[in-house]
């Protein structure tokens, strides 16, 4: 179980942006989640995943973190507050394309002035789709999270394309974008 409990490496690009109150949509096991309320974050993890949040919810407890975890059908799920920072890390691809750039728009909304957004989608170019269900995803141009957070600082972006199997590739586009202040 600790494997899954290791970060991969967009977690740990977008870590040392995070502060104040956080928003990880689909933390799957909270793994970021965790690490932030450890730096000192006020974190609201949601995922639809009724065991992941279980478990995150146990380790938060047993840590004594500022964290709350519940689960949300997240194409579907209100977001009332704001957050210093909004995190959509490996969630929007698996959204048909209007619910991913509804969820993508809110993410913007809700997002404070100087505060961070935190995205990761997978790009077009990405040819192994085995995850998905048909008409259940959408793969993002290279540029469209850039131009959606025109006028927002781009402090991280990143453009990486890995191997697959059956000799395909997952291409991910990851931005963290800071909020104007006005």
């Amino acid at each position: 179980m600790a494997a899954e409990y290791v970060f991969d490496l967009f977690e740990k690009a977008v870590l040392p942006f995070l502060f104040g109150d956080v928003l990880d949509l689909g933390c799957g096991l909270g793994n970021l989640a965790i690490a932030a309320a450890q730096q000192g974050c006020r974190v609201t993890a949601i995922d639809a995943s009724v065991s992941a949040i279980e478990d995150l919810v146990r380790r938060a407890a047993e840590l004594a973190l500022p964290l709350e975890a519940r689960t949300a059908d997240l194409s579907a799920f209100a977001i009332e507050s704001t957050y210093d920072c909004a995190i959509a890390i490996g969630l929007l691809m698996f959204f048909a394309q209007e619910v991913a750039r509804k969820l993508l728009a809110r993410i913007k909304e809700i997002t404070r002035p100087c505060g961070i957004a935190a995205v990761n989608v997978l790009d077009e170019g990405t040819t192994y789709l085995d995850m998905f269900e048909p008409g259940q995803y959408y793969l993002f141009t290279e540029r469209e999270l850039p131009e959606f957070f025109g006028g927002w600082t781009t402090e991280y972006l990143k453009i990486q394309s890995f191997p697959a199997p059956n000799d395909c590739v997952k291409r991910f586009c990851t931005l963290v974008a800071r909020r104007p202040a006005t």
